[in-house]
């Protein structure tokens, strides 16, 4: 009989491309499996793996096999969530993803309700932006992932997953204490034309949102100042350099130096807790979105 945990290997090898990226899913050492490769090669006395340079790619045998997993792999996913629904319990593992103002301004609160309320669940974080949180719910890496939006932006989910919206979140220009607009009651998008801009890199969704935003309003922004973090961003802003559009979420207090100038018409992201429809019946995911939508800070900063 073939061992299960060998398929799983062998799947994740197919799927992710590398030893390397399926051992870091898999949460084992490469070595471990390229063992586990092994020992299925000789276990069905096929050629599965061949060297390639410094990688190794699949064989054809390899690659049915694989897709036999993925299948075999369902039917004991399902087996499994059968069993969770029919306990009742909110059990077992549970891995969350979200990216960094939600891990800071909504997670925690989640976290302790989850722990206090559901000891039978051994939870696991990790930190990420929404289009790789989505698509690790996807691959099934990631059992719940709280993600973001814009209007202008929406974030596309494929097919088999679903959404739950959190809340709203505003977002506010920032700009040194120093700056032409920081007596300003609010201001337009027009005003910030020539503006030098702190934003998150190119690929992310804030970026995008303010890239279209600015456009929509004929003003091609300058970003200059390309930084991921938030707290960095407001470090940068304190020391007079550049302006910012930061949502309130898990941004901190202002620092001195730092004016909040609110931009007409408002901007806010919404936020959703995803997960792929299939797990809906596990009781862990039912009170996992409870439990996020009871932590959503109900009021206009976080």
């Amino acid at each position: 009989m073939i061992d299960l945990g060998r398929l799983r290997a062998l799947h994740a090898v197919a799927q992710y491309g590398s030893v390397n990226r399926a051992a870091e899913v898999l949460g084992y050492t490469p070595s471990a499996v390229s063992q586990q490769l092994a020992k299925l090669e000789r276990e069905t006395r096929t050629t599965l793996i061949e060297r390639q340079g410094r990688g190794i790619v699949l064989t054809d045998a390899a690659q049915q096999l694989a897709s036999t997993a993925a299948r075999i792999l369902a039917l004991v996913e399902d087996a499994e969530l059968t069993l969770d629904e029919q306990r009742g319990q909110a059990i077992g593992t549970l891995s969350i993803a979200a990216f960094p103002t939600a891990a800071r301004g909504l997670l925690p609160a989640a976290l302790v309700r989850l722990l206090h309320d559901h000891g039978g669940l051994d939870i696991r974080v990790r930190e990420t932006d929404p289009f790789e949180a989505v698509a690790a719910v996807n691959r099934g890496e990631i059992d719940v992932a709280v993600v973001h939006d814009w209007h202008n932006t929406p974030l596309a989910l494929p097919e088999g997953l679903s959404r739950a919206k959190l809340g709203t979140d505003p977002a506010d220009v920032l700009v040194p204490a120093s700056h032409r607009l920081a007596g300003k009651e609010f201001v337009r998008a027009e005003d910030l034309v020539g503006e030098r801009w702190i934003c998150q890199p190119a690929g992310s969704i804030c970026h995008e949102w303010l890239i279209r935003t600015m456009r929509r309003a004929g003003v091609e922004p300058d970003v200059a100042y390309s930084v991921a973090e938030y707290q960095t961003q407001l470090a940068m802003l304190a020391r007079g350099i550049g302006i910012g559009l930061l949502p309130r979420l898990g941004r901190g207090p202002v620092p001195d130096g730092v004016v909040v100038v609110p931009l007409q018409p408002a901007p806010t992201r919404r936020l959703y807790a995803v997960w792929r429809t299939t797990t809906s019946r596990r009781p862990a995911i039912a009170v996992t979105l409870a439990t996020l939508k009871a932590a959503w800070p109900d009021r206009d900063t976080a």
